[in-house]
């Protein structure tokens, strides 16, 4: 295993879903917040802005940009997260998805809302991994992640995060969104440093609080494939929906578009 991991680590994230990795981008957050400024100057064909007139503060969110974004090309393929990812995902590959860039100005009292990454996405399996990584400390607005829901038996509904409207048109296939804390759910929450990084599965109910802090939270994550990810149909627009990729149910990710980051 790399040297950032170990069987703990394993164990724990295959038994909660969710695992902290102490400085898995330490040497990588300056070229990381280069990489969030050229993002926020320059944004993509999916930016959105995630308040509603008149709230306080800015929350800002883009992903797919890491083909067009030097410096997250560069982690993407140079820093030690595929490795790490495998290792967790027990997996002898590791495929890249895709990035993602949150940003919360201080003053966001709005939180991200209680979700699962995977109900969005048009791809399953059990080995899949996300990293979330903040570029400033954080402590009240860290991720937090619901131990073990990756096992629950039902995805939980997608929504749209501003209008709050649901994703997809037909609610029956899943679960309503829980109220963790009002339900007394476990949670692992984690105070963190530039470069530390949470672990979290596709499947995991993950949120964050809003920034009441005086300086902004700057978060970059990837998420990442293993051996058994396949390509599914969902009954509507996938988030991010990829156009045009040909792609068939039961299929592995096309190489050309999903790049290979690490095999054993």
């Amino acid at each position: 295993m790399h040297p950032l991991v170990t069987k703990q680590d394993v164990d724990t994230y295959q038994r909660d879903g969710v695992v902290l990795i102490k400085g898995l981008f330490a040497d990588w957050v300056d070229v990381l917040r280069d990489g969030v400024a050229a993002n926020m100057a320059a944004p993509g064909p999916y930016a959105a802005e995630n308040l509603h007139k008149g709230e306080a503060g800015r929350f800002f969110d883009d992903y797919c940009n890491w083909q067009r974004i030097p410096q997250f090309a560069e982690v993407v393929e140079k820093s030690a997260a595929a490795e790490v990812a495998a290792d967790l995902m027990k997996s002898n590959t590791c495929q890249m998805f895709h990035d993602h860039v949150l940003v919360k100005e201080p003053g966001t009292a709005k939180p991200t809302p209680w979700h699962q990454d995977s109900p969005y996405y048009f791809v399953e399996g059990q080995q899949t991994v996300s990293f979330w990584s903040p570029l400033d400390p954080v402590k009240e607005a860290s991720l937090r992640c619901v131990t073990g829901s990756h096992k629950w038996p039902r995805a939980v509904l997608p929504t749209r995060w501003l209008s709050e409207t649901d994703f997809y048109p037909d609610k029956k296939d899943f679960m309503p969104v829980p109220d963790p804390d009002a339900e007394g759910m476990p949670i692992a929450e984690f105070a963190m440093e530039p470069g530390d990084a949470v672990a979290f599965h596709f499947r995991i109910l993950h949120g964050a609080r809003g920034n009441t802090a005086s300086q902004r939270r700057r978060a970059f994550s990837l998420r990442l494939l293993g051996d058994d990810a396949r390509y599914v149909e969902r009954p509507g627009r996938t988030s991010p929906p990829f156009p045009g990729h040909d792609m068939i149910a039961g299929q592995q990710l096309r190489e050309d578009w999903f790049p290979l980051l690490f095999q054993r």
